[in-house]
């Protein structure tokens, strides 16, 4: 029998707008008896404000175990319940109802770089931050130069942080957190930092720490990352859990619900991801007629549209969108190798890119896309937005795809329509093997 390290029963978790937060100390307690008198005046001499609390609940009725040693991915939309309820195992804040058993030592990565001080050095921070998320001083004295190691930042390490870039910052923080060793691992979308390259490095360190065998949650929304490194999965919607199986089961859940991102997003200017240089401003699939959609017939093409605004010319740029099947597997990669701009620096203005995507080659299921904008000589990553599209490919039982007249379940993150040649002969007596005459004529040069 499997040793349980989580068991959350009916775990409910409500928030009032406008309330205060109440912490007990004796200053909170002056300052209310302080502000009572002004209180009573302004709601009318004692009298209920006529402005009633409106009340939200984050969970609502969440239960689940999770054995030692497994890892259990957290999926749903933003502001679905995930964070709070991490918050809630690793007792950042209680339940209003049920319960969470926790039975072994916790760590938890919800938002790293919480604990560090911009007027301490890098050193200094790494201490800061390791006792802050429980390790102790001798043992974040052995691991540090590992630590500085991993974050890059060795030759900054006796500098103050707030000289650092927010991307060197964010490195530090979870290469810190990334060497804690609890039993059991609360782990909130920390594998978002730093470049590709860095995102490519905290995954491996995940890994490693999934073969260790310790029991760990992990909330991403990397369908890729959280395939790669959970057997199990939790869907999670408006405080609620809708599905708890295997991965794959789940995620196909999720990504053909609508829950996940759609056939269209698009970022305001302020909000846009990039950098001085470009912003991403809209990602887009479509049909030929030009209009979005989340499914498509396998045997028609898909266009896939790339809006992006240059703030400043005179850089060469490149769009490129990687392709991901529901397993998380990537499909194929392609970048934009339009003769009009490649090798040329791009004026400032509004660009739209849009690569075709021809009818019976990809198969049928959801298909996950990540939009990205880089410079080659060197390759520098100005935006990379992993998950920015999704939209499902719809096989047909009209006969006239690569199924065929077949109609079970049919393998492969491809599906071409090929050609086929046969050849015939009423009297096979030869000894002679067909391919070695009549097939030859069929050959392609």
């Amino acid at each position: 029998m499997c040793q349980i390290a989580i068991r959350v029963r009916g775990i409910g978790k409500r928030y009032c707008i406008g309330e205060r937060l109440q912490y007990g100390g004796l200053r909170h307690r002056l300052e209310g008896a302080l502000r009572a008198p002004f209180r009573l005046l302004r709601n009318g001499n004692g009298n209920k404000s006529k402005t009633s609390r409106q009340e939200i609940w984050a969970l609502r009725n969440v239960s689940f175990e999770v054995s030692s040693g497994e890892v259990v991915g957290l999926i749903g939309r933003n502001g679905a319940g995930k964070s709070t309820l991490l918050k809630i195992l690793s007792r950042v804040t209680h339940p209003t109802k049920g319960s969470a058993e926790i039975f072994g030592r916790v760590g938890s990565l919800l938002e790293v770089g919480t604990g560090f001080h911009p007027e301490l050095t890098g050193r200094e921070n790494v201490f800061l931050n390791g006792a802050v998320l429980g390790m102790g001083k001798k043992e974040i004295a052995r691991k540090f130069d590992e630590i500085v190691a991993f974050a890059e930042v060795e030759d900054f390490v006796d500098t103050p942080l707030k000289h650092y870039s927010t991307g060197m910052m964010m490195r530090l923080a979870f290469a810190v957190a990334a060497h804690i060793e609890p039993e059991i691992l609360l782990v909130d979308e920390v594998l978002a930092v730093g470049d590709i390259a860095f995102q490519k490095k905290c995954l491996g360190k995940m890994s490693d720490v999934v073969n260790e065998g310790r029991t760990i949650i992990f909330v991403s929304h990397n369908a890729a990352a959280v395939t790669r490194l959970c057997a199990r999965c939790i869907l999670i919607d408006r405080g609620e859990l809708l599905k708890d199986g295997p991965t794959y089961d789940v995620m196909n859940i999720y990504l053909r619900s609508g829950l996940a991102t759609t056939s269209l997003r698009e970022w305001a200017p302020e909000g846009a991801p990039g950098d001085e240089v470009v912003r991403l401003r809209a990602v887009r699939a479509r049909s030929t007629d030009g209009e979005s959609a989340e499914a498509f017939d396998i045997r028609r093409p898909v266009a896939v549209d790339v809006i992006f605004d240059v703030l400043q010319s005179g850089t060469v740029l490149t769009p490129n969108l990687h392709f991901f099947n529901e397993e998380g597997v990537n499909v194929f990669i392609t970048h934009d190798i339009d003769p009009t701009w490649r090798g040329r620096p791009r004026p400032a203005g509004r660009y739209v890119s849009t690569v075709w995507i021809p009818g019976n080659f990809l198969a049928e299921g959801t298909f996950v896309v990540g939009a990205a904008i880089t410079t080659m000589a060197p390759v520098n990553v100005r935006l990379y937005e992993r998950e920015a599209i999704a939209f499902q490919v719809v096989d047909s039982t009209d006969g006239d795809s690569a199924r065929g007249d077949y109609a079970g379940h049919l393998p492969g993150v491809v599906r071409p329509l090929l050609e086929w040649e046969t050849t015939y002969d009423s009297h096979p007596g030869s000894e002679q093997f067909p391919y070695t005459a009549a097939a030859q004529g069929g050959q392609r040069q």
